[in-house]
């Protein structure tokens, strides 16, 4: 039998263990826990060791392995699942394998989402316990589904609500708050952003994200929004594909560099959820904004867009270009969001059907498309200037600030020799 048994407890403390792994506690010459853990077994007559600090519990499990002692029996209580991210994994690193066994009891993230009665075999768990929350800001940027955060008195359900509202997400999380989960005081809520910016919890707790589906006839106070730079978080997008979208700082610099005025024919191409269309249709009512947008899904967001944020003059085109680009009238002003992988032949058609003194701007992502480009501009005689855009934003994390940037985009301004 091996020596070293690592048991999981929950809070409802010896209750929650089978008779086989009470048994194994009943045997230990050796207790080790939390406070709190060994308080379960208040009459035990094994030697007791308070999980404090890792390395001393190492030595003395070391000493103790070192013995002849032929009962010797060692049980390490952790919370829940010891391979979870608990301390299984130190011991591992610790002490070789065959010395171990473990007995896992649920862990708070199976508990949490058994509460909030969702499926969790496709979630993403992500610990923030004594851990920086980057790897939960990378998956509320991409928009996961399902997330369940184990927290701690740093990263507390108030400063997971303030980076969810300083991300500025396109998506909309519904957000649990598991509370002292297998206790007596067990409590579950779900509640605004708002609201749990407000409240205390129990230290005890996690927190489940949900991304909500978005209806399409969702209401929006139009009246409140800004001219000009409208929040990313008013858009409806992409639901597997969250941060494909023309971000709110990036955009603003695009309308600039459009120069826009009055009753011009505008192209959209590669037009995503309809972002740049929709600010352009804002800006000049009286302009009109061919958003072309090769996906089916990607038009059927510009109309609910456009819906949503009441723009009559946005007419959605579904379609690749270039292709589809000679059936429309020829314009003032083109953006170039995204091209395909067919960026110079829709240059070519830009050249073909532009208006005179007309403008393109391009955003490009990748070296390989702005090389493209200016090989383009170059061959074609055509005048161009190029702006980097690096930005960062800034986002709460715990009580302190920082900034987590955007990709760098290049945008090329560009217009025919005179």
């Amino acid at each position: 039998m091996t020596p070293v048994h690592v048991v999981g407890i929950g809070l409802d403390g010896t209750a929650g263990l089978t008779q086989t792994v009470r048994q194994v506690v009943d045997r230990a010459t050796l207790l080790v826990g939390s406070d709190r853990h060994l308080s379960y077994f208040p009459n035990h007559p094994a030697q007791r060791l308070v999980l404090s600090d890792f390395s001393q519990v190492i030595r003395e499990i070391r000493t103790q392995l070192e013995t002849d002692e032929p009962n010797r029996c060692i049980v390490v209580l952790v919370s829940g699942d010891p391979l979870f991210f608990g301390l299984g994994r130190l011991l591992l690193e610790e002490l070789p394998q065959e010395q171990l066994t473990f007995y896992p009891h649920m862990s708070s993230a199976q508990l949490a989402f058994s509460r909030v009665k969702v499926p969790w075999q496709d979630a993403q768990v992500i610990s923030a316990h004594g851990r920086s929350p980057d790897q939960l800001t990378v998956a509320l940027k991409q928009g996961v589904e399902k997330i369940g955060v184990l927290t701690d008195k740093t990263n507390t359900p108030k400063a997971i609500a303030q980076l969810l509202q300083g991300l500025d997400l396109s998506n909309n999380y519904q957000f649990w708050v598991c509370e002292n989960l297998g206790g007596t005081d067990e409590r579950v809520q779900c509640l605004p952003v708002e609201a749990v910016l407000k409240q205390t919890f129990a230290p005890l707790n996690v927190v489940v994200l949900l991304r909500q589906s978005e209806s399409i006839e969702q209401p929006l106070d139009v009246d409140s929004l800004p001219i000009l730079g409208l929040p990313d978080s008013v858009f409806a997008s992409f639901s597997d594909r969250p941060r494909l979208m023309t971000k709110r700082e990036v955009r603003i610099l695009v309308l600039g560099e459009l120069a826009l005025q009055p009753e011009q024919i505008v192209w959209d191409i590669g037009a995503g959820t309809g972002s740049v269309s929709i600010e352009i249709a804002r800006l000049c009512p009286t302009s009109q904004v061919y958003a072309i947008e090769k996906t089916a899904i990607g038009s059927a967001l510009i109309e609910q867009n456009s819906r949503r944020l009441q723009t009559k003059n946005v007419i959605s085109i579904h379609g690749t270009a270039p292709d589809i680009l000679h059936h429309l009238p020829d314009p003032h002003r083109i953006f170039i969001g995204g091209s395909g992988g067919h960026l110079s032949t829709i240059l070519d058609s830009c050249n073909a059907q532009l208006a005179s003194n007309g403008i393109v701007v391009l955003a490009l992502a990748t070296l390989e498309h702005l090389s493209t480009a200016l090989d383009w501009f170059n061959s074609h005689h055509w005048e161009y200037r190029l702006l980097q855009v690096q930005l960062s934003r800034s986002i709460p994390v715990g009580q302190l600030t920082r900034f987590t940037p955007l990709n760098p985009v290049t945008l090329v301004t560009a217009r025919r020799a005179l």
